[in-house]
């Protein structure tokens, strides 16, 4: 008998012993692809919706090829990644963004493909996500339309082009990149996916600012803004590398941003 209850405990405790999967919270805004997706993304890790996210858009998609987003969770502390996602979207994922000594907050364009929940993600320190995002309305299309730059014939000469600037604020330095890149999905016919893949900033002694990864469906010509703890006259360095190897490199000197004149 004595035997029979250790082996039961035994097989109790090894039960007890298995983790069990974190399960995702209800989505309030009723995406039909919330439960896979957050999967994909998050995996096990804890998730839960919180507006201290700040995800900013237009209220109106102008232009399906390239919507702005902003993911602010500045009020936030101890952010270590951050997501910029559209459920709908046929490449659901834009950026993972992995901030270092930069403020959690990112700003880009995206292609939109349909009506779709447009959703920023930061992970804290703990493994921890907190979600939030709101519904957009699109007339499709973004993912599979081809880039202005493939229509022209002209993308091919602009490779390996970036430009930017770092301006000095309270609070951090804003860097803004461009990138010339057509950004291809691989859903226009006969055209391959080609992106943009990969992008690093560092400042003095190797100092990180952070590296993102990014996919085919943020727009054309990339553009995209950090807030970095860089200081006036410090140099920013910029490394990337696109899907076929292409190299994307530079460098900026921070400086200070103009004074704004109040107004009378």
């Amino acid at each position: 008998m004595i035997c029979r209850i250790s082996l039961a405990m035994a097989g109790l405790l090894a039960v007890m012993a298995v983790p069990v999967a974190a399960e995702l919270p209800r989505d309030p805004l009723a995406s039909p692809t919330w439960q896979a997706l957050g999967k994909t993304l998050f995996g096990d890790d804890p998730v839960r919706f919180d507006d201290r996210v700040k995800v900013s858009f237009p209220a109106i998609a102008e232009d399906q090829h390239s919507f702005p987003v902003t993911i602010d969770a500045r009020g936030i502390a101890g952010v270590t990644r951050i997501l910029l996602f559209a459920d709908l979207n046929p490449i659901p994922l834009a950026i993972d963004y992995s901030p270092d000594a930069a403020q959690p907050f990112l700003s880009t364009r995206i292609k939109l493909d349909q009506r779709t929940p447009v959703r920023g993600a930061v992970q804290l320190a703990d493994g921890s996500w907190l979600v939030s995002g709101g519904w957009i309305d699109a007339a499709g299309g973004g993912c599979s339309a081809p880039p202005v730059s493939r229509v022209k014939g002209d993308w091919a000469d602009h490779l390996g082009e970036v430009r930017g600037i770092a301006l000095r604020q309270a609070g951090g330095t804003r860097v803004r990149l461009t990138f010339r890149h057509p950004m291809d999905t691989g859903f226009v016919a006969n055209i391959p996916t080609y992106h943009l893949e990969h992008v690093a900033l560092t400042g003095p002694g190797g100092k990180s600012y952070g590296e993102m990864q990014i996919e085919a469906s943020v727009a054309e010509d990339p553009a995209i803004t950090i807030i970095a703890d860089a200081a006036t006259g410090d140099t920013i360095i910029i490394a990337g590398n696109d899907t076929n190897g292409i190299d994307y490199g530079g460098s900026l000197t921070v400086t200070e941003a103009p004074a704004v004149l109040a107004a009378r």
